[in-house]
């Protein structure tokens, strides 16, 4: 194991990376799996997916953006749904859907950790998609395999088509 320093948020959200940008949790700046082309192209499609909606849903869709959930914890969803108003530039009232698609070194539990973060920070849709084995998941109490990930109040279904072709 590496040698760990701790820094500030305002160092880490002045700071850019090489690869994919990190995450910060407790003062520590963490690696994000690298994503291959089927994590790519799931990603591209969801974000699709919600722009093709009309704008009366008011739906903006976000790929790889830095959300603060606390002083000391900055996560990065691979999709994320905000409703209502475009966030600011750093995001730091939950969007509506956090989307996290499977790299193929993503560790499960630590996904899964990520995934109750986002639902105790107060997100109501949080979703899992896997390319390989192309399921879904939605994590509520208990990160469940689904057929579809519905959005039932806007009458709104993502299907394995949507996402994987």
């Amino acid at each position: 194991m590496g040698v760990h320093t701790a820094i500030s948020i305002e160092e880490y959200l002045h700071t850019s990376y090489d690869g994919t940008d990190r995450e910060f949790r407790d003062g520590e700046v963490v690696e994000r799996s690298m994503p291959d082309y089927p994590h790519g192209k799931c990603q591209a499609r969801l974000v699709a997916f919600f722009l093709a909606r009309p704008e009366t849903l008011k739906l903006y869709p976000c790929s790889e953006t830095r959300m603060r959930l606390t002083d000391k914890r900055v996560l990065i969803p691979d999709v994320a749904v905000f409703h209502g108003s475009e966030p600011e530039n750093l995001p730091d009232t939950p969007p509506l859907i956090a989307i996290e698609v499977l790299s193929p070194d993503d560790r499960p539990r630590e996904v899964e950790l990520k995934l109750r973060e986002y639902r105790a920070w107060g997100v109501p849709h949080v979703w899992l998609v896997d390319p390989r084995s192309r399921r879904l998941y939605a994590c509520e109490d208990n990160l469940t395999e689904v057929a579809t990930l519905p959005l039932p109040e806007f009458e709104i279904e993502v299907t394995p088509a949507d996402i994987f072709g």
